[in-house]
């Protein structure tokens, strides 16, 4: 695993920025809950199983003895924002792959998402017909 360098002459352009960077805790927030009002109605509307939460989402690098304050509040919010984003990102796929089922069109440029694969070939009418067909 590498890290990326810490540069102490970095230090006051880390304290200046500090406050862009936990302004996003607001719209993380609101993002938690409405996708959670979304997992939770639609969800059994589909038929679809819950994603269990707890499984995307692990604050417990706080409790490191090494950290220190700044440290462990640093680590909590890293593993609330990034689990909740892989979370949010999982409830998405399965919204997908519910829905549509249908790869993007070839693009260099474009990284498919790994449940992407299972999907149908753009372009396939008829795979997307059969599916249709099925899925009623």
């Amino acid at each position: 695993m590498q890290f990326r360098k810490y540069i102490p002459q970095r230090h006051f352009q880390h304290i200046l920025f500090l406050p862009i960077i936990y302004l996003m805790i607001a719209p993380l927030v609101v993002l938690d809950i409405f996708v959670e009002i979304y997992h939770r109605i639609c969800f059994p509307l589909y038929g679809l199983p819950y994603v269990r939460r707890r499984s995307y989402i692990k604050i417990d690098r706080h409790r490191l003895s090494y950290l220190n304050w700044y440290e462990k509040i640093n680590c909590a919010y890293c593993g609330y924002a990034n689990g909740l984003l892989h979370y949010v990102s999982v409830i998405a796929a399965e919204t997908e792959r519910y829905w549509c089922g249908i790869k993007h069109q070839t693009d260099p440029n474009f990284i498919p998402p790994e449940h992407h694969k299972e999907f149908l070939p753009y372009g396939d009418g008829e795979a997307f017909r059969e599916f249709v067909k099925k899925k009623n």
